[in-house]
């Protein structure tokens, strides 16, 4: 049977490639420093047990670009992991009565095969799992030496507490004052917790982002907002009838002659000691304390204080006093977790001083609507904008920001605070209160504090016998795995029971890839050093704080204890967009999955067992709470990895988001079959076969072809991938329609096929395979390199140029490049649109852009 009478077999076609590939060890990456090196990785899946569409959407696009890398001659390195701490494996072993470790490890096995099956091109010999002790025991010795490098301590502090997880969350993780993970309300408590100390490295992190080219613009916004530099001021006020001082930060010391209040934090220390015998105040600060601790809880919420009795002076004149309030919306943890109020000129004093009756003072006032301006502040809209100092005394007739240094340069003269610069950004909490995380390598000794477990005695592993019963850490009540000895002193002491956020595991993996069959240290430095940084990074936009910026910083760190040679990590980013799908809903507001609603009688959506109106939804991105989540494995069973991949690829730019749809899906199992009988069929002469002379058509098609190549690869490096599939369709178009009677069709014909097979390989790979090796190509398409155009082909020596009959399109004419105005002008006015159009007029004038337009001006 001839291969055109073959259908393609795309299960047992896939399954056959990924067991070669994987047999001849295709994918596998050694140093090799006559080599340029490529390291493509795409962010590691926590092991939940199922790949859904964002994962394949994810790893298809780094495949390609691995793919691509490796056939333009690099040495690349693709490796694959598991985040496999976490709360949701705690949460499995409660509901199913069931060991973290061993719901986590199926997960991972079942992940596995799920992935092999999408044909990846990874190096499976690195693979790694966060939750294996030959891993973490490596992030406890990197925890000792920031620890030995001031990089690490210990404090008590207010903390994010996550009621449902019990356990503490870093700022970052509190989104719209809830639970990251859980989406319960945060609330704030007092801990003894492992901080740290990202802040060393602020200045750094945002001044290096201008180094980061290959980033998104907006990703970099995003972690130069959170790192957060404010210039400004630290300012004493003299509390009245007290010996100490109130220090207060301020961006905006050029309004303190508008100042009304002075406001400190719920957990001030000052609030503190004034709650003792206030009950009205305890009550306030035990509200506050429910609010959570990020800035979006307290910016959302309604602004409140209570008034404390105590007064204090203004800096610039010790007889005008300013009352002091406790309120719910200054943070402890930012400057120095007092403000003075200006309510002209910050809206959230305003809106404080109006519900108090505190009154305003304008100060700044604009060059122009100077009237619109007041009137504004009046009716509760404060001034924020630039402006000349009133109302200021000495600022008066200043700008700003002349101002601002001059009220500064008073403040210093006058030794009553000091310029300072200060950072949104916080030290990083690392301790949580859960079992399955890393142990934190510590144990606490009545004698001794503190006491780091020795080098030699690492891991600290986690206990497998432990119980779920009761709500919190399990580790806190385990009965022997927390008491040892001290290694200092031998006394009985115990362990730390609290474990490493999950950040820790994944701020640090991605070096570990370099090398992960060294069991004494993390990673080799001499593999580091080649394959660091990672030159093209893939993952979801929602990791541009916390993870991004923890690595960010643990690199650095990790440079300066000696670990490795680089502080950027990751060279270039892509943030990929979602993956989005119909909804539907019943009449009564509940949703549907696709596969309950059909149309009825009269077009209209119905509910496919009751007949019920059914209402079509708007895209969003895949749910399980909406119904609205399609399964890969029946996708990629059904169709195909490639038919998969190729859908991901075909209709979006990889940043945006990509709507699921069954239709295209189809369009693109389709292609795939067409692509194969396009080779099945086709009488092409042997390989090898010197090419004849080849007629019009054969030429313009080879043209096309050679084109191709060149678009495609500039596609592929600038990541345009919907568009390089667009172009090799519109080439396959044009193979398919080149005449099989043209002279030198069937040789320009297999050059073609052969080359589709090659620009396909990253994404289409298991296809690529079968068409190369149909088409019997040397070797396997995977080692094949990266076609070559011939660029003497890419010299149009024609051109399509417009034809216009008063300024509107009426026909397109082919035409000799740099043909002269006297040809283009009479093969213009010969064609029969143009007749139409004029009429039986005459031409005024013919004006001829050469290549480009001919209008007939009538």
């Amino acid at each position: 049977m001839s291969l055109a009478d073959e259908r393609y077999n795309v299960k047992e076609t896939e399954a056959k490639w990924q067991r070669v590939w994987e047999e001849r060890g295709c994918f596998e990456a050694e140093v090799d420093a006559s080599r340029p090196k490529y390291y493509v990785l795409e962010m590691f899946p926590y092991p939940s047990g199922r790949i859904h569409m964002g994962h394949v959407r994810n790893y298809t696009l780094g495949d390609v670009v691995a793919r691509y890398k490796r056939a333009k001659g690099f040495n690349v390195l693709h490796p694959m992991g598991w985040d496999a701490f976490g709360l949701p494996a705690e949460n499995a072993a409660i509901q199913n009565n069931v060991h973290p470790a061993k719901w986590t490890r199926e997960n991972i096995a079942a992940m596995r095969e799920q992935l092999k099956s999408m044909g990846l091109s990874y190096d499976w010999r690195r693979e790694l799992a966060t939750c294996e002790p030959e891993y973490y025991r490596h992030e406890q010795k990197m925890f000792l030496d920031f620890l030995q490098a001031g990089l690490v301590y210990r404090k008590e502090s207010w903390v994010n507490w996550d009621p449902v997880e019990n356990t503490v969350l870093a700022n970052e993780q509190v989104i719209d004052g809830r639970g990251w993970r859980s989406g319960a309300l945060v609330e704030k408590r007092l801990l003894s917790q492992w901080f740290l100390r990202i802040t060393a490295y602020a200045q750094d992190l945002l001044d290096s982002l201008a180094t980061l080219e290959r980033w998104p613009d907006r990703v970099r916004l995003m972690q130069e907002n959170w790192i957060g530099r404010s210039d400004g001021a630290r300012l004493m006020f003299d509390l009245e009838g007290r010996s100490d001082q109130l220090e207060v930060f301020t961006t905006r010391p050029d309004t303190l002659f508008g100042a009304k209040f002075v406001a400190i934090a719920a957990n001030h220390p000052l609030a503190a000691e004034l709650a003792a015998g206030n009950a009205a105040l305890a009550g306030f600060i035990a509200e506050c304390n429910r609010m959570g601790t990020s800035e979006a809880a307290i910016e959302t919420a309604e602004k409140k204080g209570v008034d404390t009795g105590l007064r204090v002076a203004h800096p610039f004149d010790p007889s005008w006093t300013l009352p002091v309030y406790v309120a719910n919306f200054v943070l402890m943890d930012y400057g120095s977790g007092a403000i003075f109020g200006c309510p002209a000129h910050d809206q959230r004093d305003l809106d404080f001083a109006n519900k108090y009756g505190l009154g305003y003072t304008q100060v700044v006032e604009p060059a122009t609507d100077k009237d619109a301006a007041a009137a504004a502040i009046a009716r509760g809209e404060a001034y924020t904008g630039d402006g000349i100092a009133i109302n200021s005394r000495f600022l008066d007739g200043l700008a700003v920001d002349a101002a601002k240094a001059e009220a500064i340069r008073r403040i210093e003269e006058m030794g009553r605070g000091s310029h300072t610069i200060n950072y949104r950004l916080r030290d990083w909490g690392v301790s949580r209160q859960r079992y399955w995380g890393c142990p934190i390598p510590i144990v606490h000794c009545e004698s001794c504090g503190v006491v780091p477990v020795p080098a030699a005695e690492l891991p600290v592993r986690l206990p497998e016998d432990v119980d779920f019963d009761k709500p919190g850490n399990p580790l806190d009540r385990h009965p022997t795995w927390k008491h040892v000895a001290c290694p200092a002193c031998g006394k009985p002491a115990r362990r730390e029971t609290d474990t490493f956020d999950t950040f820790f595991e994944s701020s640090w993996y991605f070096a570990r890839y370099t090398s992960p069959d060294r069991s004494d240290v993390a990673f080799d430095r001499e593999a580091a050093d080649y394959w660091m940084s990672v030159d093209q990074y893939i993952g979801g936009i929602e990791h541009a704080v916390l993870h991004l910026l923890y690595s960010r910083f643990f690199t650095r760190a990790l440079k300066d204890c000696g670990y490795l040679g680089v502080k950027e990590p990751f060279a270039g980013l892509l943030t990929q967009g979602m993956i989005c799908h119909e909804t539907y809903k019943s009449a009564e507001g509940q949703w549907l999955y696709p596969t309950e609603v059909t149309t009825g009688p009269d077009g209209s959506l119905v509910h496919v067992d009751t007949g019920a109106p059914a209402v079509a939804g708007r895209s969003e991105k895949m749910s399980k709470s909406k119904k609205n989540v399609v399964d890969p494995a029946g996708i990629i069973d059904g169709y195909g990895a490639d038919t998969a991949r190729l859908f991901m690829l075909s209709d979006s730019p990889p940043e945006r988001d990509l709507d699921w749809t069954e239709s295209g899906i189809d369009g693109a199992w389709r292609y795939v079959n067409r692509l194969w009988r396009m080779v099945a069929a086709a009488e092409l002469p042997a390989t090898g076969t010197p090419m004849p002379e080849l007629g019009a058509d054969a030429v313009k098609a080879r043209r096309l072809v050679h084109k191709t190549v060149v678009l495609v690869g500039e596609d592929l490096e600038r990541f345009h991938f919907n568009k390089a599939v667009a172009r090799i369709r519109e080439m396959t178009n044009g193979l398919g329609e080149l005449p099989a009677d043209a002279a030198g069709a069937g040789w320009v014909l297999r050059e073609g096929l052969e080359v589709t097979a090659r620009l396909i390989g990253p994404m289409l790979p298991h296809l690529a395979e079968e068409m190369w090796a149909a088409l019997g190509g040397a070797g396997l398409l995977a080692d094949a390199a990266w076609p070559d155009a011939d660029l003497s082909l890419l010299v149009e020596d024609s051109v399509t140029v417009a034809v216009q009959v008063n300024g509107k399109l009426r026909a397109t004419i082919e035409l000799p490049m740099d043909a002269n105005s006297t040809l283009a002008e009479q093969t213009a006015l010969a064609l029969p649109q143009v007749i139409s159009a004029m009429s039986g007029k005459p031409a005024r004038k013919v004006v001829v852009v050469p290549n480009r337009i001919v209008n007939v001006v009538v």
